[in-house]
């Protein structure tokens, strides 16, 4: 490799190291995500804004993730989109400090440190509101909301607002917007089963599943093996055939280094891979009024491009796992039919689960309804 081609990527890795040495993290993760950081003189000035923004701020807003931030590009967690809104929605007076990439933590850590009032803001699966409103839990019925418009119709309807948002509320919670990545998808691994069509494939496949009992239920009934596996030790699991196949969004198993060990991706369309961004909700009452509406339209402003960007964030995650030899299988009406008929939540064996977490059939058949009644918002279906 010739000087030319060093220089650029040594100045970036320079600069980074720099900016993030001086305490000025964000900056340099800023910076990264604009592709400025291979001149100084961009990054020095990136710096020196986000420095300015967070001096002139009368409020700083610290939001973590589990996400790096180039992420977005094929798993639309938009937060930097969110940053930004919120930054120029406020007029600049709350300054968005991130926190990619886990380093607060991930999952429940998040959700416990925004209960808590360490940080403001988090992103976190959606799932894990379940402990406070358990309601929550049902997005995890297969095929209730499985499809990306029927996640989207059911968390923007006022039958949510009113029913689930006040027990969120109730917890300490202020539910900024819900993120829509893309359905869960049945993932096999190579040297697995080949590809899975109709739940008859799925006979004794050793399938790896989160702690969910809805899950486990829901693979059992469409004929695989559940094999509870916690995330973090997910690929080892796969590629030593602990486990066969695994069920996270096409963008989830990009992100997560799994494009080497796959062979065939369906798409099934039973389980959102629903994320939320949630902020600490006597935070967010201590803002003058003007302040939390520019935090709110910031949100929605972000939801909206959240939604534009679904199709292109999974065109790309199934771009770079195509390379790897991956192949995709999208189903028809009728096979689909197939998956919901075998494992969907019109089955009794669901009953149980409805009137536990909705309360009554009659509160779940309101959950049912809102999914099916599309809203204002539209998002495109693999």
């Amino acid at each position: 490799m010739d000087q030319n081609h060093k220089k650029p990527e040594s100045a970036s890795r320079r600069n980074f190291l720099k900016l993030a040495g001086t305490g000025s993290f964000t900056a340099a993760m800023v910076a990264g995500a604009a592709g400025t950081l291979w001149s100084t003189e961009a990054a020095a000035q990136t710096a020196k804004e986000e420095k300015d923004r967070e001096k002139a701020a009368a409020h700083v807003m610290t939001l973590a993730t589990a996400y790096v931030l180039g992420a977005s590009r094929s798993y639309p967690i938009m937060q930097l989109d969110l940053k930004e809104n919120i930054q120029n929605a406020t007029n600049g007076k709350v300054y968005v400090k991130l926190a990619p990439g886990g380093q607060l933590g991930a999952g429940g850590a998040l959700v416990q440190k925004v209960q808590g009032g360490t940080i403001q803001a988090a992103q976190h699966s959606l799932s894990n509101f379940a402990p406070f409103a358990a309601t929550v839990d049902l997005i995890n019925m297969p095929y209730l909301c499985g499809s990306n418009q029927r996640f989207t119709n059911l968390v923007n309807s006022d039958h949510w607002k009113t029913e689930v948002h006040p027990k969120v509320e109730a917890a300490g919670f202020k539910a900024l917007f819900y993120v829509n990545i893309d359905p869960r998808v049945v993932a096999v691994r190579k040297g697995g089963a080949g590809a899975v069509i109709s739940p008859s494939d799925l006979s004794g496949v050793k399938f790896r599943v989160p702690g969910s009992k809805m899950l486990q239920q829901y693979y059992r009934m469409v004929g695989a093996n559940p094999t509870p596996v916690a995330w973090g030790e997910t690929p080892s699991a796969i590629k030593q055939g602990v486990a066969d196949a695994l069920d996270p969004s096409v963008g989830a198993l990009y992100v997560f280094g799994f494009k080497d060990i796959l062979s065939h991706v369906t798409f099934t369309q039973a389980v959102p891979d629903s994320q939320v961004y949630s902020c600490n909700l006597e935070w967010f009452n201590s803002l003058p009024a003007d302040v939390q509406e520019g935090v709110m339209w910031g949100s929605e402003m972000t939801a909206h491009q959240n939604l534009s960007k679904v199709p292109s964030a999974r065109a790309h995650a199934m771009s770079e796992l195509a390379k790897s030899g991956v192949q995709f299988h999208s189903l028809s009406d009728d096979q689909l039919a197939e998956w919901q008929a075998a494992g969907g939540y019109q089955r009794p064996e669901w009953d149980a689960f409805k009137t536990e977490l909705a309360g009554s059939m009659e509160a779940f058949a309101k959950l049912e309804e809102a999914a099916g009644t599309q809203g204002k918002y539209y998002v495109h279906d693999a």
